[in-house]
């Protein structure tokens, strides 16, 4: 991948360039971004960028062994990490390699979602164990094969387990010759501080809806008007706009589980309520957390509608249309209290609660904040 095939970022790639021409460039780098601002896509261009043999115009040539090798993610001296849904067969980033490069070289703006739906790990939490920081330790000891540098990228790096990432700290206080970490993040605050201290971080800015509306008309020939719909409604999330060119049905199934579930709040029917937990318990944590996010930025655009700020809600269609009618339950004196019902129980899902228990909870305390008057 080449990082002109990046949308947007171009301060980000200027300042990357810049690093290597001018003999600057740190051993261990965090791009920090959120989902679809492209920081994987622009890791994986970047080390394209280092191991080229014959850069030129401030880019990878994308012909030199060198690139045509890291194009595929197969280059000897690249190594990949990434969050596993860890078992009897896979205990590392190694077991999965080959299915991480068919997923990232599909979609380079892959989410942490796109992966463990294309594992159907979607019951099991995604983790970088211990095992892992060895491995580390253990490819990075040898010398380079190829390249003037050895590169790690690490995907989600906030996914390592507690004594994982203390292994990490330590290599990247005594690093190893050569050798270059790039470190790619969506949620910094959940890294060790101690780490932070120990890189330099790349922050990725919010894509426009011009750079992305350009993207999407360049990459897949869509129509202006199309592109532009999407742009608007994906809220600076490219891999989302992507999704949204094809309108998935998954959007359509949150959309009626949060109006089955709110139908439910509104007016309790405890045999219906029992039905609604026990499916939903069977969708996996991941899909469960997508839920509450997605009611989250339902509450969030029914304020903004309610509040006269209706060009700020990036909602079309069936949304739009179940919007205007759910819109005035939501007001400021629930308002609060639901984005902290929602947030608390995403938070009790990631620490592995029980999925009946918590939506039960979740479920009679959202009748209560609806029905208040």
């Amino acid at each position: 991948m080449l990082l002109r095939d990046i949308v947007g970022q171009n301060e980000v790639k200027n300042r990357l360039v810049k690093m290597v021409n001018e003999n600057r460039l740190p051993h261990a780098l965090l791009f920090t971004g959120y989902d679809g601002s492209g920081n994987l896509g622009t890791a994986m261009a970047f080390a394209q960028y280092l191991f080229c043999s014959n850069k030129q115009n401030n880019d990878a040539c994308g012909e030199c062994p060198s690139c045509q090798k890291t194009n595929k993610l197969v280059h000897p001296d690249l190594h990949l990490v990434f969050p596993i849904a860890k078992s009897k067969d896979v205990k590392s980033s190694a077991d999965l390699i080959k299915e991480f490069r068919e997923a990232f070289l599909e979609n380079p703006y892959l989410s942490l979602n796109d992966w463990f739906e294309g594992l159907d790990a979607e019951n099991k939490q995604p983790i970088i164990p211990v095992e892992e920081s060895g491995n580390i330790i253990r490819e990075l000891s040898y010398t380079s094969y190829e390249g003037l540098y050895k590169i790690m990228v690490i995907w989600q790096p906030e996914k390592m387990n507690t004594e994982a990432a203390n292994k990490l700290l330590k290599v990247l206080e005594e690093p190893p010759e050569q050798t270059i970490f790039i470190l790619v993040c969506n949620h910094p605050d959940q890294l060790l501080a101690t780490i932070i201290s120990r890189v330099q971080q790349i922050p990725f800015l919010r894509l426009t809806e011009a750079e992305i509306k350009e993207a999407l008309i360049k990459k897949f020939g869509v129509t202006e008007e199309n592109a532009q719909q999407a742009a608007f409604l994906c809220d600076s999330n490219f891999n989302e706009a992507i999704k949204l060119l094809t309108q998935s049905d998954e959007q359509l199934s949150f959309l009626q589980h949060f109006q089955n579930f709110m139908r439910l709040a509104l007016k309790f029917d405890c045999d219906k309520a029992l039905q609604w937990i026990d499916q939903n318990a069977s969708t996996g944590r991941e899909k469960q957390k997508q839920f509450l996010q997605y009611g989250l930025e339902i509450f969030r655009d029914c304020l903004m509608y309610n509040f006269g700020s209706r060009d700020l809600v990036r909602l079309s269609g069936n949304e739009k249309q179940f919007l205007e009618k759910f819109a005035p339950f939501i007001t400021q004196r629930n308002y609060e209290m639901l984005i902290e019902e929602f947030n608390s129980n995403c938070y009790y899902i990631e620490r592995n609660g029980n999925p009946k228990i918590i939506f039960m909870d979740l479920l009679l305390k959202t009748n209560e904040l609806i029905n208040k008057r």
